[in-house]
């Protein structure tokens, strides 16, 4: 979606001759840019100054992160209602990522704050990843691996190898990951379904795959099942012991998507219970893991929320929201505005 020029709400400006300041923010937890932001002064150059935090979240803002024109997050950093009232001339946050659910963009839009999104630049890295944790579960990479380690040579469980196109891989949200996802896991060899209630009519006839219209029989029919859907108040606890409860014991779950969209509690418990066979999570509910019991959980592989994550990729996804903070400073029109539809409700209140 884009923003008009005419449409943006206007903000506090900056002193007469100085520069707009665009403001990054990295978790310091587990930081993915450096402070040179060598990447983001490649687009922005000169026409504005750009300062870089490692931060854990809003309550750590500064009087001089409230003053920014324009903020780049990365993930994990939560920027909520009580923050962002604050914010003096901020022209819009850009969430460098696909997901935005750590931003209160209802909250953002009443301060005339657009919210955008890097939506495009991770997909083939997303689909790639969740293929390959698939595999690792289906082909039960790493109980091997460990076996030939200790100086072995026997299969510890023959049966957990399995043929791929004699199973069922269930994906759940068929947007641009999904619909990677499910032509790589076409090609070899997997029977393909997908759940997605918002997507029009058509789309499983393109790429050739078969669409459920209940969660509970994809569920039910899935020795894979993989996430690519947004975290919204719909999605939050999607998949949950209920949901768990409905797959096969032979079922190897796979989340690429938000961690939340799985309640981690179910999952964990499912695991150590043996409801279902394994899972691979790039993402985990209240990441990252809290101790050794959750980590030494059986049949679990999790990947520090690095789906995303190459070096091409990095490079397209810093590059296209630095280029949306350029332009906000700039007063041009805006790409991939989440929160369009709620600074169109704001407008029209104030004007009338």
């Amino acid at each position: 979606m884009t923003l008009t020029k005419r449409e943006h709400v206007k903000r506090g400006g900056n002193k007469p001759g100085s520069k707009p300041v665009i403001t990054i923010v990295d978790w310091r937890i587990g930081p993915v840019s450096e402070p040179t932001s060598a990447v983001e002064r490649t687009v922005i150059k000169d026409a504005a100054e750009i300062r870089y935090y490692r931060l854990i979240g809003d309550s750590e803002f500064t009087r001089e992160i409230l003053e920014t024109d324009a903020l780049i997050l990365w993930h994990n950093i939560p920027v909520m209602k009580e923050c962002l009232g604050n914010f003096t001339r901020c022209k819009v946050i850009v969430r460098n990522g696909v997901g935005y659910d750590t931003v209160d963009v209802d909250a953002a839009a009443r301060y005339g704050i657009p919210v955008c999104n890097v939506p495009d630049y991770g997909t083939e890295e997303v689909a790639d990843h969740a293929i390959a944790l698939a595999l690792a579960q289906i082909r039960q990479i790493f109980p091997l691996d460990a076996v030939a380690k200790k100086c072995a040579w026997t299969i510890p469980d023959m049966d957990k190898l399995r043929r791929l196109r004699e199973l069922t891989f269930g994906i759940v949200g068929l947007g641009r990951i999904g619909i990677a996802t499910a032509l790589r896991a076409k090609s070899l060899g997997f029977k393909v379904l997908f759940y997605d209630p918002y997507l029009s009519n058509g789309v499983d006839k393109a790429i050739g795959i078969t669409r459920i219209t209940k969660l509970a029989e994809l569920l039910a029919s899935a020795d894979i099942l993989s996430l690519h859907c947004p975290l919204t108040e719909e999605t939050r606890h999607l998949i949950g012991r209920e949901e768990l409860a409905i797959m096969k014991p032979t079922a190897y779950v796979i989340n690429t998507a938000r961690g939340a969209v799985i309640e981690k509690a179910a999952i964990l418990e499912a695991l150590r219970k043996g409801t279902i066979a394994g899972a691979g999570l790039d993402v985990i509910e209240d990441e990252p893991l809290k101790s050794p019991e959750e980590a030494n959980t059986p049949n679990l592989i999790a990947t520090c929320h690095a789906a995303f994550c190459s070096k091409e990729a990095r490079i397209e996804m810093r590059s296209t929201s630095a280029r949306i903070a350029l332009a906000a400073v700039q007063g041009l029109p805006l790409e991939n505005v989440v929160n369009q539809a709620q600074l169109n409700h704001s407008s029209k209140t104030v004007a009338s």
